[in-house]
């Protein structure tokens, strides 16, 4: 968003966790084009983020990004992640997106999956998304306009084999939330999860056969791949003021997919 200029999420501090790529760094954009200041949040791969934060800080004269290295499984570094919010911005956190996530590439029956893969996925979605809604509520500032929103799956739905461990770990999640929206009463804050169904990123092709691909379209009306374009927008409105009375929800942004 150009100097100056007055959007609907204008100076609001917002955290995206797993912001480097996929579906958190098209979150990361499109908030930015609302006006939010961000902090880029990510694992591994810092080139990606700083991609991010220089797109974001293009057309700025103050920065309006930064990344933060952060494991959200670990409880001291999401409490870092707050801390360097706060100082990089002179403000407290407004809002958190929470789209860090990992999916066991093999596909495995539940039968199949091991318990190293199963602690994996359930430490970064579900450990993960709770370290960071409970430094969220404990940190984020009362008043309107205050969001907490996890990005959780469309699998808890469909119930797609191979998914196991996967959608169990994104379903605790949707549970988590709902009854958080309920514990932040009074606070102003809202707690809602977006739900997407298959979306063209990396962690989606990642270990699928072409067939598998072709599976996802064909069972979709709308006959595609999500984009990542799709879902960002959804967030987008839910941390705007407009998405005040949507609160304890999942949205599933699916295109019919279930």
């Amino acid at each position: 968003m150009a100097e100056g200029s007055n959007g609907p999420l204008q100076d609001r501090v917002a955290i995206v966790t797993g912001a480097s790529r996929g579906i958190g760094r098209a979150i990361a954009l499109h908030l930015a084009s609302l006006g939010a200041k961000l902090v880029i949040n990510y694992t591994s791969n810092s080139a990606q983020a700083d991609t991010v934060s220089s797109q974001i800080n293009a057309d700025s004269l103050v920065p309006r990004a930064i990344t933060v290295r952060a494991d959200i499984s670990d409880p001291d570094q999401v409490k870092s992640l707050f801390d360097a919010t706060e100082s990089a911005f002179d403000s407290p956190v407004d809002i958190l997106i929470n789209s860090a996530g990992v999916v066991d590439s093999k596909y495995p029956t539940v039968s199949n999956t091991t318990i190293e893969d199963f602690d994996n996925t359930f430490n970064v979605n579900t450990r993960g998304a709770f370290l960071c809604c409970k430094e969220a509520a404990n940190r984020i500032k009362r008043g309107r306009g205050r969001r907490i929103i996890c990005v959780t799956s469309s699998s808890v739905a469909s119930l797609k084999t191979g998914y196991g461990a996967y959608a169990a770990s994104k379903a605790a999640v949707e549970t988590m939330v709902k009854i958080l929206a309920k514990e932040l009463k009074g606070s102003g804050i809202t707690a809602n999860c977006v739900a997407p169904g298959p979306v063209a990123t990396d962690m989606f092709f990642s270990g699928k056969t072409e067939e598998m691909v072709k599976k996802a379209v064909e069972v979709c009306p709308l006959g595609r791949l999500g984009e990542t374009e799709d879902v960002a927008p959804v967030v987008g409105f839910l941390a705007s003021d407009a998405g005040e009375w949507v609160n304890g929800q999942i949205i599933r942004v699916n295109g019919g997919y279930v």
